[in-house]
This record gives C-alpha cells, structure tokens and sequence, in this order.
C-alpha cells in the first residue's frame, strides 16, 4: 500500500477515556503531522476532552459516542474483542489502523481463544496483521495496514531479549521476571489496584500464566525458533508507570567458545543490533523506571555473570508511553511515512 503523500493527516482515537486512548491524544495533539480529528468514549460522551482529562486544557475536542468524520489513521484502545469488532469496518474501508488490544497480537487463533476465553470475531485478519513492535518489524510496518500494537510486558522483555536470540547465543529456557506500575492495570476501579491494597506492598500476580507469556513466546522464537520454554511473572508495584524486566538467558556454549571477552562481545552485539534504534538506548549500569518515564525510550542494560554463565539482561519502559501509546504513534510514524520520532522527542521527566 502506497505511503500517504499529504502534509499532514487526519487521525481518530476509539476508546479515548483508558490511560493508553488519552496519553495517544496528549501525543498526537502536539504532532507536527497530524490533526486529530475524533475521539471516542461512550461514558464521557458529549463532554469536552478538556473536561474529563484537564491536563489537555487546550483541547476543543469533544468526545463522541462514535467516529463521525473521515480519518486516515484509527487507533483503537477498545478492550480485547470489542476492538477487533471495531477495526474490521475500518480496514474494509481502506483506513490504517492501529489496535492497541491483543486481538491481532498473536497469529494462532486458537492460542488466542484459549488465553483470552472468547472466540476471535475477526479471524480473516490475522495474517496480514503485522506485529507492531518497530525495532524488530520496521519495514513490515511501513507497508502495513493493520498494525497490532505489542503488550507493554512483551515490549520490555522483547526488547531486552532480541539481540540475543538473533545472535544465536541462547541456549534452553528464558526467565522473565517484570515489575509494573498500576497504571497497567488501566483505568477501571478494582480492589487489586486500589490504594490501600497496593500501596507499600510488592505482589506476583498471574502465576499460573499470564496473557503476554504466548505474545512474548511467539516473537522469541520468530528470531530463535531454538527457544524451547519461558517463564513469565509479573509483578504490581506501587507506582503509577514503568515496567522493570529483568531476563535470565542461560548462554549457548558453541556462542561462548572462542570469546576472550564475553561481556564485551555481548555489548557489541546489543550496541550493534540497535545501532539503527532511536529509542532503544544500550546503556552502561541498571536502570531505572525513572530514567524513561513520560517518553518512549527504553533502556537495556547487558550483563554476563561468569559464575552462572548467563545473560542477565534488564530493560526498563513508561508502560504507557513505548509500552502502549508512543509506540503506536511510532507505528504510525513508520506507516505514513514520517520521521520515525516525529512528535515522539519529548525527554524522559525527572525525578
């Protein structure tokens, strides 16, 4: 599908009242490219944007039942199901659209259905959907007209994991060990997420298995289809945003035979994998949730622990930012054929 060529588009958010749907309009209400054109919420419908976010003060938007104008791109931050119901339409008319739930996420419908317990109502979709994380699937992207948006989990971890698996150096399973803020959980009141149960309190959840465990599995072994297992555990922290991950890869010995340096072999593996990656910065010691909250930077920190012989790798993302809205609009970026960070350069805040 041919590049749209205009100055700037027109673009729409379903679901705009869920922390992913407003921070996407917080983004692209200040994008150089892009006029934003609609947003949806039946809850808050009729209400100005103003008013039910007012840190978008500026905003004369008023949220609709529906879209009701002409766009070029769709971002739909619909719940799982609901949101494949409202992209079909859209690619039958020929729109780009970008889905922000799981629906298009895993290529297997079956798995789908088994992890998400509803039969997929779009199944026809799946396999020219193309998986949106840009720093692994950047030209497939570009030529996309349906984008699924990755999972902020899969984000981190797959972005902490992928120069290994190219590079072959793994060997047998890959733990995964992520820590998320609450903002994850989303915008619905649950007694989980509310303050007196989480606060000052650190929790596994979805031991058993979680949702993202098959999507990170699936991309693992598209760039290592060698990767036999992987255990997945999230963790809720008391903070509003970020995701922490923290991997353990046991190396592959034919990978570590003839290096003299294996720490430093590693680090020009990562540095090179992501030599083209705007957002992806390899840094020198452990980050921090801190060091990326409000932008779309994600930082992998590399380390080979000689005792045990493995790759501990840690990456650190805002969750709603490059694990949910910056990322979308990063794939909008490449499907329209803009600037890969346009609209995406703010700086992380600190502290």
């Amino acid at each position: 599908m041919a590049l749209l060529t205009m100055a700037r588009i027109r673009a729409a958010i379903i679901n705009v009242t869920g922390y992913i749907g407003v921070d996407m309009a917080r983004i692209l209400l200040r994008h150089p490219e892009v006029d934003l054109v609609c947003v949806t919420g039946r809850s808050a419908a009729g209400k100005k944007l103003s008013e039910v976010f007012p840190h978008l003060t500026d905003s004369d938007l008023v949220i609709k039942p529906d879209l009701d104008c002409p766009a070029d791109v769709v971002f739909s931050a619909m719940p799982h199901k609901a949101s494949a119901e409202a992209c079909a339409p859209l690619v039958t008319q020929g729109l780009k659209v970008i889905d922000v739930s799981a629906d298009f996420r895993l290529k297997s419908r079956e798995e789908y259905e088994q992890w998400y317990e509803v039969e997929h109502p779009c199944p026809q979709l799946l396999d020219s959907a193309v998986y949106g994380l840009p720093e692994l699937h950047r030209d497939e992207i570009a030529r996309a007209q349906l984008v699924a948006n990755p999972g902020c989990y899969p984000t981190g971890a797959l972005l902490a994991l992928a120069p290994a698996l190219s590079a072959g150096m793994t060997d047998g399973d890959i733990i995964i060990d992520s820590k998320s803020g609450v903002s994850g959980a989303g915008r619905s009141l649950t007694l989980t997420t509310h303050f007196a149960e989480c606060n000052e309190s650190v929790a596994a959840y979805s031991v058993g298995g979680h949702r993202h465990m098959p999507e990170i599995r699936q991309e693992c072994r598209r760039l290592e289809p060698r990767v036999s297992e992987l255990m997945f555990v999230p963790h809720l922290i008391p903070m509003t945003r970020g995701i922490l991950s923290t991997c353990y890869v046991r190396l592959a010995a034919e990978w570590l035979a003839g290096r003299g340096d294996p720490e430093k072999a590693i680090g020009e593996t990562y540095r090179d994998f992501y030599r083209d990656s705007v957002f992806v910065d390899v840094v020198d010691s452990s980050p921090a949730t801190k060091h990326v909250w409000g932008s779309n930077y994600c930082h992998v920190y590399p380390r080979y622990d000689a005792r045990t012989g493995r790759l501990l790798c840690i990456s650190a993302i805002d969750n709603l930012v490059k694990g949910g809205a910056g990322e979308a609009v990063q794939n909008m970026n490449l499907m329209c054929g803009f600037r890969e960070s346009c609209g995406l350069d703010a700086l992380p805040v600190y502290p």
